[in-house]
């Protein structure tokens, strides 16, 4: 069993091996802000807090009969004790949880966690009900909004998809281009369903454009950055020759916009096809933009 799916079992051990889904994303979120290494990753959600890897965790779990759900939560069913499986500093992070925050009703463990993580709250449709107008404006003023237009790049190499979404929230992209010819990924959260899926629940749209993609089996024998420029030299002779219809839709959903990005998996920019592609965007006529690679 993953380590971090021990941690969820731990994590409802301690509170008497029951806890309804809201308080369950508190809690954890609560425990990992005590975790140098953090276990989950999160996103300002519609309740605050939230983590797709977490739940899809204890989907696992209750596959494997750990754990049942049901409209009153999450109970843990196993017999086991994870909580001494724990290395010392996660077993202290959620005995300590336990002990501010175990005696707290959901509104008022919600609206402490909104008072002091506001950037989480941005997306609520708890905060404006349980704040005060002064709170409730602090975390207004947290969401972040930016008035320059800029073409971004971003690949999701190394990232777990909750971090990925907040770079994206963070730079006010709007839109999420996927240039993936296939846009399979074995990462949780990547494949196009899923990836689809959690940026509109975020309020980015996205938009999937295989055409400026490079096949799968082109990216098979590249094991040096020669190699990479030799196949980026084919791909401008080829594939940008013959989708300029498509980067000039690329450049007007840029133009009514303001802020969108190209994405693909690769971490280093010069090992991926979206810098050629956002090269050739930002030669197009009309280009006034900015160009950034994050």
């Amino acid at each position: 069993m993953y380590y971090r799916r021990k941690l969820l079992l731990a994590l409802l051990q301690v509170f008497d091996n029951h806890l309804d889904r809201l308080a369950f994303q508190k809690l954890l979120f609560l425990v990992t802000r005590y975790q140098e290494h953090k276990a989950y990753d999160f996103v300002p959600y519609m309740y605050g807090c939230y983590s797709f890897q977490a739940v899809s965790d204890l989907g696992t779990l209750k596959k494997y009969r750990k754990i049942s759900d049901g409209d009153e939560g999450f109970q843990n069913i196993s017999m086991e004790d994870y909580l001494t499986q724990l290395k010392p500093e996660d077993k202290s992070a959620i005995l300590k949880v336990k002990a501010t925050f175990g005696g707290k009703a959901n509104d008022e463990l919600t609206r402490l966690t909104y008072l002091s993580y506001p950037y989480y709250a941005i997306n609520s449709m708890l905060a404006e009900r349980i704040l005060t107008s002064e709170e409730f404006d602090k975390v207004k003023r947290t969401r972040p909004i930016k008035r320059k237009s800029v073409l971004f790049t971003i690949g999701y190499e190394g990232k777990t998809v909750e971090s990925y979404l907040n770079s994206l929230i963070i730079n006010d992209i709007r839109v999420l281009c996927d240039v993936r010819n296939n846009p399979i990924s074995m990462k949780f959260g990547f494949s196009k369903t899923q990836l689809q899926k959690f940026c509109e629940a975020l309020g980015i749209k996205y938009v999937h454009l295989p055409a400026v993609g490079i096949q799968s089996e082109k990216r098979q024998q590249l094991h040096s950055q020669t190699d990479y420029n030799e196949l980026f030299k084919e791909y401008k002779a080829t594939t940008l020759q013959n989708t300029s219809q498509i980067q000039s839709y690329i450049l007007s959903l840029l133009s009514d916009n303001e802020r969108i990005a190209l994405t693909c998996f690769e971490a280093n920019v010069c090992q991926c096809h979206r810098k050629p592609l956002a090269e050739a965007i930002a030669a197009l006529p009309g280009w006034h933009f900015e160009l950034s690679h994050i």
